[in-house]
């Protein structure tokens, strides 16, 4: 490892330079903004590429952690922070957005490669030491893992802060079902290149299809692997960096990069609350300091020698406690199975109310509702839940609870649920909810990411994407292929298992668990919901007891003993 330091008691000046040309392998020029430290020393660089246009300036919210600069940029580390310290910090506009040339093709194999030219250009700078690190929220997060599966030599450290990773099954295909939130953010940035200031520096820049390319590769063919991670080449040290309230988006990405990336120095973190505030809190740079003054600067920080996992443990209404483990899942995980018990709602009417039971109940039963309720609005009536901004109706599906609990029980890791469903058509739509009540019967839930409230985890499957992988499917992760679809015959009872997005949670002595099993989105999804197809109509029924296991799968962690 190249290393050049200096005493850490040193405060370098900012010295910025504008505009600067990055060469690309195919003779393309990218225009980035270079922040570094105005010293004749060699230093450690940490970069950003992406389409959010790095001339664009943030004024973040009054209350996050560090105060407005001249130079903040969404979701990007903030120079007039990193730069004292010692580090360069880039930010690329790739390929299409802002100032730099050609087509833009978001989270693509073709921008990777753009990423791995950027990363060899800043190591091969005089200012630069030759180490390589990369952090970002979000967009500046999720490139890390594709750009890492080619392995720039001079790639040291990744630190992706709340990033998906597969984009077809963390992003754009949630159990087979269409995230909208992913076609809005697509038009939103299309059109600030198309009509807004960028469109001054590059016009026609988004040409390139990929709205077409999302949607019409609705099943993970391979079309889209240059977006996806190739586990076994992801070597680099990392930080993976998650979000308990990211179950619409970034979770999956960061514990599954953990549990699977080829990496032999790798930590988990998971905090909790809105999506960027963490990245710019004292206690969250202190994280990243750490990590990358090892990795990049050759410090020993200690942070290697803490253990891999940290972890927010959440106690309801926003109250966290930090806690270090070994391992994901936690190895002393008591894998707990609470059983649908539908008697009380087998009549079908509403309120469609059964029970989570300890065993699993000897008498079969089952619980039919309408697979639809929104009402007709014409031809937009496939898509009349997002129209209608408030989710799901009250009372549709059916909702599923333990009786008062009688001390606290904490809930930390993967979740699945496993059931047997029918439909009165071809397919069927399942929403998942699990959801925290108090004594009162008041919901507690939790500052999600866009700031709005949240539950406390979710799941998703379109039941003709309920094919298996095998190989990758773990007792509390099914791991579906969504290579082809299984359509029903109406009336046919098959078996599902839904993957539920990890999560933390100490349910209280006295309050309930809930789990709604429902056809549409339901409460907490204003910011991430999803089109339903038009064959949802009819009926849907779920099966328990008998003959029927269908049960949650939550993961119970006993305390420590002392």
């Amino acid at each position: 490892m190249n290393v050049e330091v200096k005493p850490a008691d040193t405060a370098y000046k900012l010295l910025i330079e504008k505009d600067v040309d990055v060469p690309m392998r195919d003779g393309a020029r990218l225009k980035a903004d270079v922040f570094r430290p105005d010293d004749g020393g060699k230093f450690p660089a940490i970069i950003n590429l992406g389409p959010y246009q790095k001339d664009k300036l943030w004024v973040p919210p009054p209350e996050l952690g560090e105060k407005a600069t001249p130079s903040m940029n969404w979701e990007t580390v903030t120079p007039e922070w990193w730069v004292p310290k010692g580090y360069v910090a880039i930010r690329v506009d790739g390929r299409g957005s802002g100032k730099s040339p050609g087509q833009c093709e978001p989270w693509s194999l073709a921008e990777a490669v753009d990423f791995y030219d950027a990363i060899e250009w800043a190591a091969a700078q005089p200012w630069c030491n030759g180490n390589v690190g990369l952090s970002g929220i979000s967009y500046f997060a999720i490139n890390q893992w594709f750009v890492a599966n080619l392995q720039p030599p001079s790639l040291k450290a990744i630190m992706p802060w709340e990033g998906f990773a597969d984009i077809y099954r963390d992003a754009l295909f949630h159990g087979g079902l269409l995230s909208v939130f992913m076609t809005n953010w697509f038009t939103a940035h299309f059109l600030h290149h198309m009509l807004g200031r960028a469109s001054q520096s590059v016009p026609n820049a988004w040409q390139v299809n990929t709205m077409h390319h999302w949607v019409g590769n609705n099943l993970d063919t391979g079309a889209l692997r240059g977006a996806q991670p190739q586990w076994d080449r992801i070597t680099q040290p990392m930080y993976s960096v998650g979000n308990w309230t990211g179950f619409g988006l970034h979770l999956r990405g960061n514990t599954e990069g953990f549990m699977r990336a080829a990496s032999k120095h790798k930590k988990l973190r998971i905090h909790n609350g809105s999506h960027v505030h963490p990245y710019y809190t004292d206690e969250g740079k202190r994280d990243q300091l750490r990590f990358f003054d090892h990795w990049l600067k050759g410090i020993d920080s200690g942070i290697m020698d803490e253990p891999p996992v940290k972890l927010a443990i959440r106690k309801g209404k926003d109250e966290i406690e930090w806690r270090h483990e070994q391992e994901w899942p936690l190895a002393r995980t008591q894998w707990t199975k609470f059983y649908f018990d539908l008697s009380a709602a087998a009549d079908g009417r509403e309120p469609r109310v059964g029970a989570l039971a300890s065993g699993k109940p000897a008498q079969s039963a089952s619980c039919t509702y309408p697979a639809t309720g929104m009402g007709s609005m014409g031809s937009t009536s496939a898509a009349s839940s997002q129209v209608m901004g408030g989710g799901i109706k009250p009372g549709m599906g059916v909702v599923l609870r333990t009786p008062p609990l009688d001390a606290d029980i904490e809930v930390t890791g993967p979740l699945a649920a496993s059931f047997w469903v029918s439909s009165a058509t071809e397919d069927m739509d399942l929403f998942l909810t699990l959801r925290n009540f108090d004594a009162d019967g008041n919901e507690v839930l939790e500052t999600g990411q866009q700031g709005t409230p949240v539950p406390v985890a979710k799941g998703w499957l379109r039941v003709s994407h309920r094919e298996l992988d095998p190989e990758l499917t773990l007792p509390y992760r099914p791991y579906h292929k969504h290579t082809r679809r299984l359509y029903l015959k109406p009336g046919e009872i098959v078996k599902v298992d839904v993957e539920i997005w990890p999560t933390s949670m100490v349910f209280k002595k006295g309050h309930r668990i809930q789990l709604d099993v429902q056809p549409r989105d339901g409460v907490g999804s204003q910011s991430y919901m999803h089109y339903h197809a038009d064959y949802n109509t009819g009926t849907n029924t779920v099966y328990a007891g008998g003959e029927h296991e269908s049960y949650l799968l939550l993961p119970v962690i006993p305390k420590k003993a002392r």
